[in-house]
């Protein structure tokens, strides 16, 4: 659909390439067995993925900031899970969370299989909200970082997807412009309708099964983008 079009396609990273969930929970279980943590590790999971998304959320509307988030979603899921952890434990948690978190490095089914693919043809970017010192971490570890002419992330932009101030950023940095490029993403909010509103073409990654829309079109499995690109 967009072969004669486009020249540039950008990625988000998280839930979208790299399996943030399946990092993610591995990365609880490390820790929080060192930790000594007494909660059940499938009950901390159910309790902390939407916690964290709506963190999330307002981290990137700058109701609260990168300390804030890191701190705030585990207290928030402790509490939910009336297991009494102390301020201390959560810093510590918080920080052993961030240190381990890269060192796991799965990614979604054909995501490399994808890369390979587009490569030749395209170039490709990361447009992503993560943290730099993390985000560049999981590209190297995950040995993707090779792929990819321009990494742009909201600290670097000094604001967060959707402000279209991300997404003009990333087009300057890759010498670009909106109809020559797509964004590849798992959220409505900030990578669809983000990138929608700069001009960009738009493909969401449904990783959440999330309801229908009409923002745009939808794939359940990165394999998909062969019939669009």
């Amino acid at each position: 659909m967009f072969k004669e079009l486009v020249t540039d396609v950008f990625f988000d990273l998280d839930h979208t390439l790299w399996d943030f969930e399946k990092n993610s929970a591995l990365t609880f279980s490390k820790i929080l067995s060192e930790s000594e943590v007494g909660v059940d590790l499938d009950d901390f999971l159910k309790a902390y993925i939407p916690i964290n998304l709506t963190f999330w959320k307002w981290y990137r509307e700058g109701k609260i900031n990168k300390e804030e988030l890191r701190f705030q979603r585990l207290k928030t899921t402790f509490d939910s899970l009336k297991y009494g952890a102390g301020d201390e434990l959560i810093h510590s948690l918080a920080d052993k969370y961030i240190e381990h978190l890269s060192t796991f490095n799965h990614l979604f089914p054909n995501a490399l299989d994808v890369l390979d693919y587009l490569r030749p043809n395209y170039k490709l970017h990361i447009i992503t909200n993560g943290f730099q010192e993390i985000q560049d971490k999981k590209l190297r570890n995950a040995n993707i970082d090779h792929f990819f002419d321009q990494i742009i992330n909201s600290e670097m932009a000094g604001v967060k997807k959707p402000d279209p101030l991300i997404f003009q950023l990333a087009l300057e940095r890759a010498k670009t412009l909106p109809h020559k490029s797509i964004m590849i993403g798992d959220s409505v909010e900030a990578d669809i309708i983000g990138a929608k509103a700069v001009g960009l073409h738009v493909l969401h990654f449904n990783a959440h099964q999330e309801p229908k829309h009409n923002y745009c079109q939808i794939i359940h499995d990165l394999s998909e983008i062969k019939s669009f690109l």
